[in-house]
């Protein structure tokens, strides 16, 4: 295989045991070719599995079209990847086109959805229902208009409350306060989170007082745990709303993808263990189009016996990207341990590959006992196709 155009795979023993247990963290890392029947399927494909003699695996996707391999009807490889189900879709569309009008059962099954699924999937993913993820936006923005001084009552309607009543006793709950406090003496602010789109799927972004301090994939498992971690360490409940650091991370993420921006300028705020708080900042120190291995890690940090302690911290990095554990692999040049899949992690390596390529002639390098030249590949396909 030549490594300056296809991408490097995992063993194949790897990629197979990955395919009988529908391992998502593999989707866009390799695709998979059935010669018995002729198609190509991603890894997550939920029909029946191959013997391991009648598969074949391709780092892109376009390989295996050109083998002669036709896409699967089931698991449909032609479709983009996505954090948020494709049947969600609608409801993320209407939310984003009137973040503060209320919906209810009846307006999600106008949209074709039912209430007990898209119940199941919030809870699961963002650790509360629907319903009061939207309340805790409104009220969210309804704290913020108080803070800028508008009348209880005019807040009350504009947050879509028919009574003052209602509006006292679902903002004291969220808050621990009556809105006339807040509006007179001011209050700990909340957490502010926005859903913010990227070429690898949605991104939930939490921007706290002094900084960003979580961006992490929507369909990460740890995300409700990270969420929740936030919550108890900042005394502060998370409402979706408007924030400058939202609203700056948006902007650098856009340019970010774009290949036009290597350093972020968002305030970050990251708090942890101090050992954890070691890894992150040793993350931070890794240049653009660059890797690490895990032991070199550690011996930055002057602990080279805590290879594993390393990894777990990592895999604890609440703000994905911008503190760039992505540049962190094995020793041996292959990919290990990413919260949002190992699919993304090579995107974007072969991302800021591509950039680095493209802007200055140079290709990353893996540092670790000896530095030598990185194998992950340009950009096998446009980002998000």
């Amino acid at each position: 295989m030549d490594m300056q155009t296809r991408p490097s795979l995992p063993r194949p023993l790897t990629m197979y045991r990955a395919l009988l247990r529908r391992d998502a963290t593999y989707e866009g890392v390799f695709w998979v070719g059935v010669r018995t029947t002729g198609i190509v399927c991603r890894p997550t494909c939920p029909a029946k599995k191959p013997l391991r003699a009648n598969v074949e695996f391709f780092g892109r996707l376009r390989d295996a079209i050109a083998a002669g391999y036709r896409p699967c009807k089931r698991c449909k490889p032609l479709r983009p990847s996505s954090g948020t189900p494709t049947w969600l879709e609608p409801l993320f569309d209407a939310l984003d086109d009137a973040p503060a009008e209320r919906l209810r059962d009846a307006d999600l099954r106008i949209l074709g959805l039912e209430p007990a699924r898209v119940r199941r999937w919030f809870v699961k993913t963002h650790g509360m229902t629907f319903h009061t993820y939207q309340r805790n936006h409104r009220l969210g923005r309804a704290l913020l208009r108080l803070q800028n001084g508008e009348s209880v009552t005019a807040t009350t309607f504009e947050a879509g409350y028919d009574s003052l009543t209602g509006f006292r006793d679902a903002f004291g709950e969220l808050f621990g306060a009556s809105p006339s406090h807040a509006r007179a003496q001011g209050m700990r602010s909340p957490l502010f989170g926005r859903r913010v789109a990227t070429p690898l799927g949605p991104m939930m972004a939490v921007a706290a007082p002094t900084g960003l301090c979580l961006l992490e994939f929507a369909d990460r498992p740890m995300l409700a745990t990270q969420l929740q971690r936030l919550r108890r360490h900042f005394g502060a409940p998370v409402v979706g709303g408007h924030h400058p650091y939202l609203d700056q991370i948006e902007s650098e993420l856009l340019r970010y993808f774009r290949g036009d921006l290597r350093h972020f300028e968002t305030p970050l705020i990251s708090p942890g263990t101090a050992f954890q708080e070691a890894a992150w900042a040793t993350l931070r120190t890794i240049p653009y189009g660059r890797t690490i291995s895990y032991d070199e890690q550690a011996r930055r940090m002057g602990r080279p016996e805590a290879r594993r302690a390393v990894g777990r911290a990592n895999g604890d990095n609440r703000i994905a990207i911008v503190i760039p554990c992505h540049r962190v692999i094995r020793a041996d040049g292959t990919l290990c341990g990413y919260g949002g899949g190992l699919w993304r992690k090579q995107r974007l390596l072969e991302l800021e590959s591509a950039s680095c390529s493209r802007l200055d002639g140079t290709r990353p390098k893996v540092s670790g006992s000896r530095e030598r030249e990185s194998q992950m590949p340009p950009a096998m396909l446009p980002l998000g196709s």
